[in-house]
């Protein structure tokens, strides 16, 4: 089953349990999936559904960390609950041991000696890890073995 099918069926047993806060989310990422299909006029495959909620996921936590900052407590709490209805359409992560080993393989096999060379890695690095780890954390395990 695609990820967007399974999206729907979610969509509708939150509406059987009247489940209102699980259903908004829900159609937000429904509604932000077909805005796509519609902008771009393409059919999405899951990995396009996965990279759309991990970007909805990173808006939730940039907005949770904002409302902590600002002491809105119970705005940053519905946010962080927003982002538990959106992750189980992520893939499952990856731990840190195997993002290591895949990262030196990696760099191994482009021959990446320098900061510089950090677009190289990393290009090839985000196929294989999309929606199994953060990119920004990955972003900065490169320039570590690189710098």
């Amino acid at each position: 089953m695609s990820l967007k099918t399974r999206i729907q069926d979610d969509i509708k047993q939150a509406m059987r349990d009247r489940d209102q806060t699980r259903l908004g989310v829900l159609r937000m990422l429904s509604a932000a999936l077909k805005q796509r299909e519609v902008d771009e006029r393409i059919e999405l495959s899951d990995a396009d559904v996965i990279a759309i909620t991990e970007k909805l996921i990173k808006q939730r936590r940039e907005a949770a960390e904002q409302f902590r900052k600002g002491g809105r407590a119970e705005l940053a709490a519905a946010e962080d609950s927003e982002v538990l209805v959106l992750e189980p359409y992520l893939p499952p992560r990856m731990d840190a041991a195997e993002l290591s080993a895949l990262i030196d393989e990696i760099i191994a096999a482009t021959g990446a000696t320098q900061a510089r060379d950090m677009g190289k890695v990393m290009g090839q690095l985000k196929p294989k890890i999309q929606g199994k780890a953060d990119m920004g954390q990955v972003s900065q395990l490169v320039k570590q073995r690189l710098g």
